[in-house]
């Protein structure tokens, strides 16, 4: 009898950390995917973060490391040159830099708000003036926004395999 309870309670334990973990992330099983446009590498992976596991996550990489990650998060903006960049809102006022792997695809220009699922490398860096001032540029910053870029940041970045917007 004593075994039991102690059986029973286990499992009880494990189903309670899995319900925890799956707030944190789902797969691709678990969404339409005809809900989404697809663009770049298809996407099919067992963990697609949310916003705070991924700030967790990049708060833990050096410089120099890097992660492969897949989460899913809202676009702040996009590039409106060619689509060939955006931000995606993380937790705490924070966001990452999404580059396209080897500029193999682009992403609309209109897509400001949208909820995306992103796929790749994750990873830290120092964000010159020069490319910082570039961004804003594209992203149809004004003069005096550009002017008063004047040192370089520590940047949370993103090269993507693969993209779904939700549609």
């Amino acid at each position: 009898m004593k075994n039991n309870i102690l059986f029973l309670i286990a499992i009880l334990v494990l189903i309670s950390c899995n319900s925890v973990l799956k707030k944190d992330a789902f797969s691709t099983s678990d969404i339409s995917i005809e809900n989404y446009k697809s663009f770049g590498e298809k996407i099919a992976s067992d963990k697609i973060y949310n916003t705070n596991a991924i700030t967790d996550t990049y708060d833990d990489l050096k410089e120099g490391d890097s992660i492969d990650i897949s989460f899913t998060g809202t676009v702040n903006s996009v590039c409106k040159v060619k689509g060939c960049w955006m931000r995606v809102a993380l937790g705490n006022d924070q966001e990452t830099m999404v580059k396209f792997r080897d500029y193999g695809f682009f992403v609309p220009k209109d897509i400001e708000s949208d909820t995306v699922i992103v796929q790749g490398k994750a990873f830290v860096s120092e964000m010159s003036v020069e490319d910082q001032k570039h961004f804003a540029s594209d992203a149809g910053k004004t003069e005096e926004e550009i002017a008063n870029i004047t040192k370089p940041k520590r940047t949370y970045s993103f090269v993507a395999e693969g993209v779904l917007i939700k549609e």
